[in-house]
């Protein structure tokens, strides 16, 4: 199901923003994460869901969330998104990219 996406703040926004300018690694990390962009306004169910018991309570409180993505990108980073709707249209919210000991520490593993 194709979806709009939007980042779960602007501070995130700005974030991937300044990716695209930043040193070679941070490129790269900005053309995965690009990619996954296209990738959910596509299909907003690409990723792999979480099931919601194992959904951290940060995301629950911060952003209010009933359900959790994960989306895998190269080398071991992880994006994490939500899917929504309004009676129009299907949202894909970003809400955090991280490396694999980031995301580990996350979920508590």
């Amino acid at each position: 199901m194709k979806s709009i996406v939007h980042f779960g703040n602007e501070e995130l926004k700005k974030d991937f923003e300044i990716l695209k300018n930043s040193k070679v690694e941070d490129k790269q990390l900005y053309k995965w994460i690009d990619r996954a962009i296209t990738d959910l306004e596509e299909n907003s169910f690409c990723g792999t869901q979480v099931p919601k018991k194992l959904i951290p309570k940060v995301y629950i409180d911060k952003y209010g969330i009933d359900n959790l993505w994960k989306y895998d990108l190269p080398k071991g980073w992880r994006m994490l998104y939500s899917v929504s709707s309004n009676e129009v249209q299907i949202i894909s919210i970003i809400l955090e990219w991280l490396d694999h000991k980031e995301y580990e520490r996350r979920f508590n593993y």
